[in-house]
């Protein structure tokens, strides 16, 4: 008899559970990639990854040292690739992309079959937020993959364990926690789902061994961590300082704005609920609950301290667990009505109708999500920011001459990054000298510039001063500190133009009419 032919390397690639849901990924992540303009944490990314490494580790020492593992990793690949929109933000859609391939594997490992991965690797690609952070340089997307490989690798090692499988399950942990720090709250749902794993194979050898193996591949992960959980710890105060404690009613409600959209939530709840109530296998439902609920809680209780940090972005890599959950569902569904297929005397109908209801269960979100996509994933129009950087850079290139200045919002305004996005879009030819600067964000080792204590002093020479402020009014000068408001007022007078923006106001100050 003649062997069986070894398919092509090729047909086995497309064969694999998590390739497709990987590029439908891709594809949602990098649809339009460049087309929203950069929002004020993304131009944070930028400047801190284009300083030189020892401009970027002094900064570390002073504020955002939790994202410090990440602004490394961009500073590498920012010296590569460039700092273009599209090349700051694909990291992120590939991280993304990462994690729905994880999704599907996790899904397959735990409810068996194609049906849940596919389906669970492709509902994850649909969740309004996990596009939307898709699209950002910042760390988000990153941590939601590290934390999704951090899952399967995990349930890798307690079918077999062995150093070969706890070596991937550490570092993928320690890249989440280097990530971001509040990643690490997995950890609660991860003990849940060892425990229940235990319970499962109570009486089975390897159970004492599994004991001890685990808490330490948990420490061995939290070693490069520690020093981010140190100087982050320092820093928290100036960071952390504008979330607010939240309320039981955040925690009931959060998963609207941790999906994006109210309407997707409930369809993944209602196939979550579909694991647990048809025949299949309800412990590994049980597992990923843990993972997708426990830290969720965990951080409420921890914010309702003397630190906050309940917001949706955070807790975003929580969702991969629910996305393989919605993948055990439409499987509980399809193996339902399969069963019943073989009960039929008509099979291949009652089959058809199960494949059907299975593709349905899939696009229900698909649709659901629609609507709230474009306000989601544009920061445009995103609550997160309204400082048009863009189109103050256009008009200020439009109308520059050589030797113009530039104010913009510092001090309790500098939060804005209204300087430095506007600096990001400004042509190289396009350069107006700071106002009001004492010492630029580099040479103060901070993502803001230092105001200059005496504004008087600090207003250069030229004569032409381009003046930014926050909101959108007809008064600029009304909207600055007094005392610089009052610098520039003596000196050029009046503004003879004034362009509001959109949540900036544009206004040049020009001496020649004064």
């Amino acid at each position: 008899m003649r062997p069986a032919a070894t398919p092509h390397p090729a047909l086995r690639l497309l064969g694999q559970v998590w390739l497709w849901p990987a590029l439908a990924m891709l594809a949602v992540g990098g649809y339009r990639l460049g087309t929203p303009e950069l929002w004020r944490d993304e131009v944070a990314t930028w400047t801190v990854a284009t300083r030189s490494s020892g401009d970027l580790l002094r900064l570390l020492q002073h504020v955002d040292a939790s994202n410090g593992a990440y602004y490394l990793l961009m500073h590498g690949w920012t010296t590569v690739c460039g700092d273009s929109t599209i090349a700051l933000r694909l990291p992120s859609v590939l991280a993304m992309a990462g994690a729905a391939a994880f999704v599907a594997l996790t899904a397959q490992r735990l409810f068996g079959g194609r049906v849940a991965a596919m389906s669970g690797g492709l509902l994850f690609a649909v969740v309004p937020l996990v596009s939307r952070y898709a699209q950002e340089a910042r760390s988000y997307a990153l941590v939601t993959c590290a934390v999704a490989a951090a899952t399967w690798f995990l349930l890798r090692a307690l079918e077999r364990p062995g150093l070969r499988r706890w070596a991937p399950y550490c570092a993928a942990m320690a890249v989440a926690g280097a990530g971001h720090l509040i990643s690490f709250s997995t950890l609660a749902g991860q003990a849940g789902l060892v425990l229940l794993h235990l319970w499962r194979v109570r009486g089975a050898g390897g159970v004492r061994r599994l004991l001890w193996q685990y808490p330490l591949a948990v420490a061995v992960a939290s070693l490069p961590v520690v020093p981010v959980l140190v100087l982050g710890s320092r820093q928290s105060g100036r960071q952390l300082g504008w979330i607010g404690k939240p309320t039981f009613t955040q925690l009931r409600l959060f998963g609207e704005p941790l999906f994006g959209s109210a309407g997707v939530f409930h369809v993944f709840v209602l196939l979550a609920l579909l694991v647990l109530v048809l025949p299949g296998r309800r412990l590994p439902a049980g597992q990923l609950l843990l993972l997708a609920v426990t830290p969720v809680v965990a951080v409420w209780l921890v914010s309702r301290g003397s630190t906050s940090y309940f917001v949706d972005r955070y807790l975003l890599f929580t969702v991969p667990a629910w996305a393989a959950l919605a993948g055990g569902g439409v499987r509980a569904v399809y193996t339902t009505i399969a069963a019943a297929a073989r009960r039929s005397r008509t099979p291949r109908q009652v089959r058809t109708a199960g494949v059907v209801l299975a593709l349905g269960l899939l696009a229900v979100p698909a649709l659901v999500a629609l609507p709230t996509q474009s306000s989601v994933r544009y920061p445009g129009s995103h609550s997160y920011s309204r400082e048009p950087y863009r189109a103050a850079a256009e008009l200020i290139a439009a109308g520059y001459r050589p030797g113009d200045g530039i104010a913009t919002p510092l001090g309790n305004q500098s939060w804005a990054m209204v300087g430095t996005g506007i600096s990001y879009y400004l042509p190289p030819d396009v350069q107006p000298y700071p106002v009001f600067v004492q010492r630029s964000a580099v040479q103060a080792e901070d993502l803001f510039p230092a105001a200059c204590p005496r504004p008087e002093e600090c207003v250069g020479q030229g004569q032409r001063i381009w003046l930014l402020v926050l909101g959108d009014t007809t008064e600029p000068l009304a909207a600055m500190p007094g005392d610089q408001a009052q610098a520039l007022r003596s000196r050029y007078g009046a503004p003879g133009r004034v362009t509001p923006l959109g949540g900036v106001t544009l206004a040049l100050l020009d001496r020649t009419a004064h």
